[in-house]
C-alpha cells in the first residue's frame, strides 16, 4: 500500500488559454480503465478483499482509514490518494462518511502524483 497527495499544493499552475487554475495529475494508461465514485456513509466500509487489478483510491471529501495487509490502519483525508497492487488485500472504512473517486487497471502511473507516505 502507499499514499499520496494530490491537494492544490503538489499541483501545476495553468495559465494556458487565459486559464487560471491548478492541475494536480493523477495516472496516465495506455489500457483500459475502470472508474467510478464511491460514497461511504457514516460508519461505512469496503470490505477487506484482494485487488482483482492494481486500484488508485482518491479521497475527494471526508476522511477514513485504509489498511493493506499488514492489519494496521492509517487515516486518510480529502486529498489523499491510496494505490494497492494487484492482488493486495485491503479494506477502507470511515466513521464520518467519505466519498472517493476509484481508477482501477492493470496498468497505473502514479509518477505524477506526490508521494505522502509510503507503506510497506
Amino acid at each position: 500500500m502507499r499514499i499520496f497527495q494530490f491537494k492544490q499544493e503538489s499541483g501545476k499552475q495553468i495559465t494556458k488559454f487565459d486559464s487560471n487554475f491548478v492541475m494536480s495529475r493523477i495516472t496516465q494508461t495506455d489500457k483500459a480503465a475502470h472508474i467510478g465514485c464511491m460514497h461511504l456513509a457514516e460508519g461505512g466500509v469496503i470490505g477487506y478483499h484482494q485487488a482483482v487489478v492494481p486500484q488508485l483510491l482518491l479521497i475527494v471529501s471526508g476522511e477514513g482509514w485504509v489498511r493493506g495487509e499488514a492489519n494496521e490502519y492509517i487515516k486518510v483525508h480529502c486529498g489523499e490518494a491510496v494505490l494497492w497492487d494487484k492482488d493486495e488485500w485491503h479494506e477502507t472504512k470511515t466513521e464520518a462518511g467519505l466519498m472517493a473517486i476509484v481508477i482501477e487497471s492493470e496498468e497505473l502511473d502514479t509518477s505524477l502524483l506526490m508521494p505522502l507516505e509510503v507503506i510497506v
